[in-house]
């Protein structure tokens, strides 16, 4: 069978077939945790989407829908929104939802442990009007809030107090770590970190059953030959990502196609702004702007695409692709690749033979080890001698956080598909609920100046022009050096149904096991 599909090409559900089944999928990526305000990072939330639900959500076309609450609408002139929960919903447990689960969750992922907070900076208060109301009051108006807070979970007050889960542990480990007790499609039966977690259907989910799977198997596969191998055989019925180098096998692969579109995410290089030496104790490089910039002339992005992502990825100039509002038309230009700049600026900075360490995640992001090995190499040609030190991303997060980084390999979906996401996480001053994946400790007060005027003009032109200036700064300071957007490449198995969407969150319950057409 030979069909590749594109992103515009979705596989929906159409008819659910009359049989129920197990469906079993694999990713390089085990979430790390079950809290939902433990870890902002697409493995986790995007799994939990699954068994935690939201005041809303994202529908298949990425649009934002009612989930938990049925209804929102702004408050006065800007003072906040005020969301109609919905009646009748129960918690795994059988616990009723209420407004005081609401309160509870706002009160734990806006609190200092958590590593959502960033999302409420706005929030000034939350109320509970009745039972089945409540206010979220904001400092300005938030014309975007409903599509900032798609994957803000809900918990149960009184379960997460009963097992001393009351505040999220990021670093460390608490009950709800491996425990879930949602309102979502499915339950966690099992978990076993890192080897396999089982969900089942929850029977008293609210919603409209769309999917026919009586049990869904994850099995994290860093392998990448493993997984294809899994798929190819059977044992698996969709692996997430296929290596780019075996796409083309595993299309022309008999009862089996590949799932092939764009994702949100931009993968880049981040640096340590305010580290006051390198790693090995040398004097910090990247402190220096000129030394920021020599690496994204020195960085052969094209040829990064070409023999490493096959031509399925495309160059990035910013934090954001194309397709999210509030890109930057006039910032559009990437530095272009130029050896002969790139060991001038380097000479200028007396950088020219400096030794650091390079960051990476090896099972994280598709191909993200190659890469950074083909960037040291670059690097190496312009002066730059770049230790790569490559680590599963259970580790990376950790590392990045303790500060044990010179240069490191990131990648960035915006949550709400705008561009002020970015800002707010990366670039933003690192403090109270902002700047909380700003690693590196760039600090500029125009960004910060700016930020909330952004979130709170409802004017879309001088909305654009500001999210232009940022989109400026973070160019000319090299706050990031942006690289490419990475694709999505899923081998899913012939007879499944399911939606690709392009924030690469698998969600089970649009997912249809039939028969597999030979």
């Amino acid at each position: 069978m030979n069909r590749l599909l594109t992103a515009s090409v979705l596989a929906l559900a159409t008819a659910i077939p009359a049989h129920a089944e197990t469906f079993r999928w694999a990713a390089t990526t085990d979430p790390q945790t079950m809290d939902p305000h433990a870890v902002s990072s697409a493995p986790v939330l995007g799994f939990l989407n699954n068994v935690y639900e939201g005041l809303v959500r994202r529908g298949r076309d990425m649009a934002i829908e009612p989930a938990l609450a049925t209804a929102w609408e702004p408050i006065g002139d800007g003072e906040g929104w005020r969301f109609t929960l919905r009646e009748g919903v129960t918690f795994h447990d059988g616990a009723a939802f209420t407004a005081d689960d609401v309160l509870f969750s706002y009160e734990r992922a806006s609190s200092e442990d958590s590593d959502v907070s960033s999302w409420f900076a706005p929030v000034s208060d939350v109320v509970v009007v009745d039972e089945f109301t409540v206010d979220i009051l904001t400092s300005s108006p938030q014309p975007i809030f409903p599509d900032s807070i798609a994957n803000w979970m809900i918990m149960d007050s009184d379960w997460a107090a009963a097992n001393d889960a009351e505040r999220p542990a990021r670093d460390a480990e608490n009950y709800a770590t491996r425990n879930v007790n949602g309102t979502a499609a499915f339950m966690l039966e099992s978990r076993q970190p890192d080897l396999e977690t089982v969900l089942v259907p929850f029977d008293g989910w609210w919603g409209e059953v769309e999917h026919n799977i009586t049990r869904a198997v994850f099995t994290p596969i860093q392998n990448s030959a493993t997984a294809v191998a899994a798929l190819l055989s059977g044992d698996i019925d969709l692996i997430d990502p296929v290596p780019v180098q075996d796409a083309a096998r595993v299309n022309d692969a008999d009862g089996v196609y590949v799932l092939d579109g764009i994702e949100a995410r931009v993968i880049m290089l981040g640096y340590a702004h305010d580290h006051e030496t390198l790693q090995n104790g040398g004097e910090n490089i990247f402190a220096d702007v000129r030394v920021r910039r020599a690496v994204g002339h020195a960085v052969n992005v094209p040829a990064i695409l070409q023999a490493i992502m096959g031509g399925s990825a495309e160059a990035e100039s910013q934090l954001v692709s194309p397709a999210m509002r509030g890109y930057s038309q006039p910032n559009a230009a990437r530095p272009e690749y130029d050896q002969d700049l790139a060991r001038s600026l380097i000479a200028e900075a007396g950088a020219d033979g400096a030794e650091f360490t390079l960051s990476c995640p090896n099972d994280r992001y598709l191909n993200d080890e190659a890469v950074c090995q083909a960037i040291v190499g670059m690097l190496a040609q312009v002066g730059l001698n770049a230790t790569l030190d490559a680590m599963p991303v259970s580790n990376y997060w950790p590392e990045l956080r303790a500060d044990n980084f010179d240069m490191y390999l990131l990648g960035w979906s915006p949550g709400t598909f705008d561009a002020e996401h970015p800002i707010r996480f990366l670039v933003h001053t690192n403090g109270e609920r902002l700047g909380t994946w700003n690693f590196g400790g760039y600090s500029n007060p125009r960004i910060d100046e700016m930020l909330p005027m952004i979130q709170s003009e409802i004017d879309d032109t001088a909305r654009q022009a500001m999210l232009d200036e940022a989109a400026a700064i973070i160019q000319e300071d090299v706050v990031y050096t942006p690289l490419y957007v990475q694709p999505l490449l899923w081998g899913v198995r012939d007879g499944i149904e399911l939606t690709q969407r392009p924030d690469n969150f698998f969600i089970l319950r649009w997912v249809s096991v039939g028969e597999a057409n030979d």
